[in-house]
């Protein structure tokens, strides 16, 4: 399973989000790639999200930005992102990834919806993550307002942590969501 995490310019949170990810969800059978909507081609990763990165024992000195793409979109089995505009891009470039396209805290409180409620199915985790995007049109009435979260580019570190802190939130949830 790919799970492609999707920011505005991919040097701040989607980077996060994509060398995070292995922490919460160790599955060899998954993994994590990110891009931009309007993503810098070939920049390395913001210098705040590095050392973010750096406090939580990650290198992240080999990532390189890159721009999402329709055929990045279709490849990938789960789409997260951070603002509805991103959300809304995405759809445009790639209709058919709509339905695997969510905001990160959205797609989180759904893992915690469906698990509370039994809607979970299959034995491994990527299984699980599908029974998920299988039910989101399903539960989505029943869920809070999605959250974006702020872009912190060209912010005071405060912002940064504050985005790390919810990327780590929303990751922490799916991984127990889906244990």
């Amino acid at each position: 399973m790919k799970i492609l995490f999707v920011c505005t310019g991919n040097i701040c949170r989607s980077p996060m989000g994509e060398l995070l990810l292995p922490h919460y969800l160790s599955d060899s059978t998954i993994t994590a790639d990110s891009a931009g909507t309007r993503g810098l081609i070939n920049h390395p990763i913001d210098p705040s999200s590095a050392q973010l990165m750096t406090q939580a024992g990650i290198d992240s000195s080999a990532f390189r930005s890159k721009r999402i793409t329709p055929q990045l979109a279709n490849e990938s089995d789960l789409i997260l992102c951070f603002e509805t505009h991103q959300r809304q891009e995405i759809a445009t470039i790639a209709p058919l990834a709509a339905r695997k396209t969510f905001l990160l805290a959205d797609f989180a409180n759904m893992c915690a919806y469906c698990a509370k409620e039994g809607y979970i199915e299959g034995g491994t985790r990527q299984e699980k993550l599908e029974s998920v995007i299988d039910n989101a049109s399903m539960i989505r009435p029943m869920l809070p307002a999605p959250l974006n979260i702020e872009d912190p580019h060209h912010r005071d570190f405060s912002v940064f942590q504050k985005a790390y802190d919810q990327i780590c939130q929303a990751l922490t949830i799916i991984a127990k969501a889906t244990a």
